[in-house]
């Protein structure tokens, strides 16, 4: 098989896997439960992440996102968003990377914001980064050490998967408010 071609099954699929985890979303029910697990996860890794979760005005977890790639890559996933605790939206995040990559990646994904100007910025959709940002990898005490920038801190935790990358890209993310409920 050519070179060409491997990189362009690999490109199918990647593109595949992305157009199909853009088709899923999943039920309310289930993102919260996920959402759920996801923090506790956070927290076995390291504890002192929940004063993150308490003195935060907001953040969004993200409990699953997958990544792949072979040259050409991309990621997808769902989140919800919370405001000063209480959850308030939806929010997905996709990312395209170009480059020297190779593998499958699960990981999940907390964004914390300082304050309410950085919370309205993910808001109303003009929030990204590139997809190799400062993002710190939870465990034991890192939580204490870390610090905002620019009002925003990532958190990631890998869940799966092995990715080799010196790649180039993005993560964008959209967000979706809850509708109140109808009297």
């Amino acid at each position: 098989m050519t070179l060409f071609r491997i990189q362009s099954l690999s490109l199918l699929l990647v593109v595949t896997a992305f157009i199909t985890g853009c088709a899923t979303t999943p039920s309310e029910d289930r993102i919260v439960r996920e959402s759920e697990v996801s923090l506790v996860r956070f927290l076995e890794q390291d504890p002192d992440l929940q004063q993150w979760i308490d003195s935060a005005y907001g953040y969004a977890v993200f409990p699953e996102i997958t990544k792949g790639g072979f040259w050409i890559g991309g990621g997808f996933g769902h989140g919800l968003v919370y405001e000063q605790g209480e959850l308030i939206g939806r929010a997905t995040t996709s990312q395209a990377t170009i480059g020297p990559q190779i593998g499958v990646q699960s990981y999940s994904q907390v964004i914390f914001f300082r304050d309410e100007p950085a919370l309205r910025t993910f808001q109303r959709g003009n929030f990204e980064f590139s997809a190799q940002a400062t993002a710190v990898a939870a465990a034991a005490g890192v939580g204490a050490t870390t610090s905002y920038e620019a009002g925003v801190a990532v958190f990631i935790l890998a869940r799966s998967g092995l990715m080799a990358e010196a790649s180039i890209g993005g993560q964008k993310f959209t967000y979706t408010a809850f509708l109140p409920p109808m009297d």
